[in-house]
């Protein structure tokens, strides 16, 4: 299973409305994610403790959990060959350009890996990677 940041942090952050999320990341029998979503997720932290949305215990917590989850995930590089494909995928979508890397991330690990699913919480990736959202499919 391919995670992107935003499942991933709804999953830690919204304790109690991502069941389904935590779930599925629970029953995966290998979790990949980019190099991106360590950034991504990192930065979404300091967001919180700057504006005070969450307290120093919450994100200490948050922190410790995103750790255990990335210690689980094989972590792919953002190479060259991710951004030329980032570059020219789902040009007819809205897809801003980290989710345009993590789109081309999940399916590289597709052509590599075989059958590997797609984690998200943002309509955008789903549409362009074509998979349902997260929200859509039966937890």
């Amino acid at each position: 299973m391919y995670l992107e940041t935003s499942a991933v942090l709804r999953a830690v952050l919204e304790s109690g409305t991502a069941r389904a999320i935590e779930r599925r990341i629970a029953r995966a029998s290998a979790l990949v994610t980019s190099r991106l979503s360590l950034v991504e997720a990192s930065r979404a932290l300091h967001r919180l403790r700057r504006t005070g949305a969450a307290t120093e215990t919450q994100l200490a917590d948050a922190a410790r959990t995103l750790d255990a989850l990335w210690a689980r995930c094989e972590i792919w590089e953002l190479t060259p060959g991710v951004c030329d494909l980032a570059a020219q995928i789902a040009p007819d979508h809205p897809l801003r350009t980290l989710d345009a890397l993590h789109v081309a991330t999940y399916l590289l690990a597709r052509r590599r890996l075989g059958e590997v699913d797609l984690l998200t919480a943002d309509r955008r990736v789903a549409d362009a990677a074509g998979v349902p959202l997260d929200e859509e499919r039966e937890s």
